[in-house]
């Protein structure tokens, strides 16, 4: 089962940032993708006229939180109106995605969509709430987020390669969190477990903040979260970061290897975060979020957030990004399968 996961998530995960980096050049580097899109058709610029609430499907303190947090604040600016973060953690997400699912289709209940809920979920889980391409109108793909693999206080290990040493001298005695079943964190860790031929058992959690916190107790072993989740508690000396799940090492953690040059090539984990809103949802309602949602992610506050964070801005249009997730549903199946994790749900 190692090899062909291993050689899928490889040819997954590179198919991923080939997408990500044509959708950054093509989208952020152009002007307003809103105009173009509303061009040639006399659609009526929506005003929004009370509060807009953003779902959050986990709980605080992870990327999801972070991101959500960033880009709201500067897209209320631009809207006129509050955009009300609301986390709502737990069924691997599906929670909160289904409740935005089976929201009213008016623009004031918007879904900040994830790699699990929207891709992972659906291989992994046989029966959902919601649709994942049917029960949404894709409004942008805002950032994609390297994964990280850190250590707590109690385990001897400075190096990635001592940590496997360790676990292949302990087969199944060392844990690691995720913020849940299906996460970018649990996906992540189980290629990890693939290409080094380990044995560490999954504990997941509802949500990185949970996670991390018994990964400071000394509750769990290990984790595998996005760089906001982490960073802080690596500065502090709480957390030890053996490795870096990006092809190229993180300008805030430049001391870090990567997995791939401590032995493991071509492995590459990260995650991805974008707004959607309830299938149904006018065509001026869609546009004017992409617009003021991408007008955020060029903001030199979310740009100084995602930044320190070694998280990526991307943007599209929304045709782009539903076909992103189309792309990203089918390889993630092909990913799901070959872990064993089909149907686990």
């Amino acid at each position: 089962m190692a090899a062909p996961l291993h050689h899928a998530l490889r040819q997954s995960f590179a198919t991923f940032a080939a997408v990500a980096s044509m959708a950054a050049v093509a989208v952020l580097g152009a002007t307003a993708s809103t105009s173009a899109h509303a061009q040639g058709r006399d659609v009526q610029r929506w005003e929004p006229s009370r509060p807009i609430r953003l779902l959050v499907p986990y709980g605080p303190g992870g990327s999801s939180d972070v991101i959500a947090r960033a880009v709201a604040a500067e897209m209320s600016k631009g809207l006129g109106q509050a955009i009300v973060v609301e986390n709502k953690g737990g069924g691997q997400g599906t929670i909160a995605t289904t409740e935005a699912a089976r929201a009213r289709p008016d623009g004031y209940t918007l879904l900040l969509g994830h790699v699990g809920t929207l891709a992972v979920n659906p291989a992994m889980m046989p029966k959902l709430a919601y649709d994942p391409r049917r029960s949404f109108a894709p409004v942008t793909l805002l950032a994609r987020v390297p994964m990280i693999f850190a250590v707590g206080q109690t385990v001897p290990a400075t190096t990635l390669s001592e940590f496997v040493t360790l676990a292949k001298a302990k087969p199944g005695t060392l844990n690691y969190g995720s913020a849940g079943n299906g996460s970018a964190g649990h996906l992540a860790f189980e290629m990890l477990k693939s290409v080094a031929a380990i044995d560490v058992r999954h504990v997941p959690y509802k949500g990185t903040g949970a996670q991390i916190n018994d990964l400071l107790a000394g509750n769990i072993d290990a984790a595998s979260a996005g760089t906001p989740g982490l960073l802080e508690h690596a500065r502090s000396g709480r957390v030890r970061i053996l490795a870096v799940g990006s092809a190229h090492r993180l300008a805030v953690l430049p001391q870090v290897p990567t997995v791939a040059e401590q032995g493991y090539p071509g492995f590459e984990s990260s995650q991805w975060f974008g707004i959607l809103a309830p299938a149904g949802t006018p065509e001026a309602v869609i546009a004017r979020l992409n617009d003021e949602a991408i007008k955020a992610m060029r903001s030199p506050s979310v740009q100084q957030r995602l930044q320190h964070d070694s998280s990526e801005a991307v943007g599209q249009g929304p045709a782009q990004f539903a076909a992103f997730i189309r792309s990203e549903q089918t390889r993630w199946a092909r990913v799901v399968h070959d872990a064993g994790l089909a149907g686990s749900q």
